[in-house]
Order: C-alpha cells, then structure tokens, then sequence
C-alpha cells in the first residue's frame, strides 16, 4: 500500500470512529467537536501510518490494525490541543488552521485533549479483534496509556516547560524530545510490532529504530521551524528561537544539525536491512522529511 493511500484509509477511519462514537452525546457534543476538530485536520498521518506498515510488514492484517492507528492519531491531537493551549507553547496556528482554543476556548479544548486519552485507549479495546491474545492487549493499551501520561508526552511537556529561558545541558535537551516527541513514535512502532506478534529480539531492534526515529523527527522539526515559513509549516515559524527555546539547531548549527539529521537516517535503513526489510513507505517518509530539510 502507497502512503497517500495509507493516509486517505485512515482519515477514513477516523472519521467512521468519530461518528460512530459521538451518537446520542447532546450534553457534550461541543466536546466531541472539539476532539474532531484537532483530529481530523489534515496532517501527515505518520505516527499511524508506521504502526500499520510495521504490522503488516511482519504479516499482520492493516484493516485488522486500523484501530491501533487511529489511536495514535487521535492521542497526538490530545497533544497538540495541550502544546497549543496560552498556559503552554501558546500557538494561534495549527496545520494551517486556527488551534482548538482559538475556535473552541481554553476550557473546553482542555477537556477535549483530556478526553482523547481516553477515546484512544477505549478505541483499542473495543476493536481489537479477537483472536489476539488479552496478555497482547494489555500490553498494547499499556504502552498507550504510558506514552500518554507522566512517564511519556506529559513528562516531556513538564521539561520543556521548566527549560524556557534557561539554558540547559544537552542531555535535558535529549530528555525533552525523547518524550514529547519521540515517545509517540516509539509507541507507534512497538504497538504495531506487538499487534503482529514479533519474537523480542526483533521488538528490540524495532525500538532503537522507534528512538532514532524520535531524535530525527525532532532535528528535522529544529530545522524547519527556522529554515520554512509560517504558511510552509501550517504554524508559527520562528518560535523557538523567538521563545528563546534550546535547539538542536540552537546548540549544533544548523549544519551540523543536518549532519545528524542524516546520520540517524543511515541507522535506521541500517537496522532495516539487519531486518531483511525493505518498505516504499518508510523510504516515502524520509523522502519526504529529507526534501524539506533541503529547502
């Protein structure tokens, strides 16, 4: 399956999802309007889609899948709600549109992300087909539910709070990015591995792939927030260095913060090929994060 083609499944899904579970909520549809307004705007969809090629690529079935995806997609809603809130990195713009506060208020964008959490994880349960194991499924809304709390997305959040205007070590720096953005992909990845049922020796390959994955995605984020425009980037460019924020870019340069960029690349084709893998999609991925790191 192609990426766009990917993409267009589970926007799809989302939005069967969406209107299959928001029937008959007259006292809280504002809310619910609110959770669909973030999820479905039109996004890269890669978090989703890299669970479901890592499933099918080790014999799972996509549709089966499906749910798992647009779990993660609908539990990073939840988290760009929050990033976009005034208390935290205080955005107007997201994906080219106005953020869920701006459209909807603070309070009932707050309770729509809190809601997500929880969306997402009873999407899983409710879906997961039954002749996978519940000992897997626990697992599998396990890793969620961590990526989603303290000890994922909201640990990373807390750290990047507690750095603005204050000049911190590299390895806070590395702290802040292993969990707010690279948490999801990492769950991504291992709870498509999980669902496809692989032996440990592979999930451990396939989660040094999900942590470089993180720190690439990030550099690539350091990047093009001060390289591409606000209407290129569908938020606000220029806002670390205006919020004084420290950057792989603001500590490396932005040269050698392509190096490294391209350097995690090379690992992880690396790790594929030790895998005997070989995807169109994740070459699609990084194509197209590569073109735009060019620009």
């Amino acid at each position: 399956m192609k990426f766009s083609e990917y993409k267009d499944l589970i926007q799809d899904n989302l939005k069967k999802y969406f209107h299959e579970y928001s029937k008959n909520s007259s006292y809280s549809s504002q809310v619910w309007d609110s959770m669909a307004y973030t999820t479905l705007l039109d996004g890269k969809r890669l978090r989703a889609i890299m669970c479901l090629e890592i499933a099918r690529l080790f014999g799972a079935s996509i549709d089966d899948a499906m749910p798992l995806a647009c779990s993660l997609e609908i539990m990073h809603a939840y988290s760009l709600i929050h990033d976009d809130l005034p208390s935290m990195d205080n955005d107007d713009m997201r994906r080219g549109k106005p953020s869920n506060h701006k459209v909807y208020g603070e309070a009932i964008a707050t309770l729509a992300g809190d809601a997500l959490i929880s969306f997402g994880a009873q999407l899983i349960i409710d879906k997961m087909p039954k002749y996978i194991s519940p000992n897997v499924t626990l697992d599998i809304v396990r890793d969620y539910l961590i990526c989603a709390g303290a000890k994922g997305i909201v640990a990373g959040q807390c750290a990047d709070i507690n750095a603005e205007n204050k000049k911190i070590d590299i390895e806070n720096l590395k702290y802040i990015h292993k969990y707010k953005t690279g948490a999801l992909f990492k769950c991504a990845i291992l709870m498509g591995a999980k669902f496809a049922n692989v032996d440990k020796e592979i999930l451990t390959k396939l989660a040094l792939y999900a942590d470089n994955f993180g720190i690439l995605f990030q550099v690539y984020d350091d990047i093009i927030d001060c390289t591409l425009t606000t209407d290129e980037l569908g938020k606000t460019a220029g806002k670390d260095k205006l919020e004084n924020k420290m950057t792989y870019v603001s500590v490396y340069g932005l040269e050698e913060a392509k190096n490294i960029f391209y350097s995690l690349i090379d690992k992880n084709h690396g790790i594929l090929s030790s895998l005997n893998i070989k995807s169109e999609v994740f070459d699609n991925i990084y194509n197209m994060l590569i073109e735009k790191v060019k620009r």
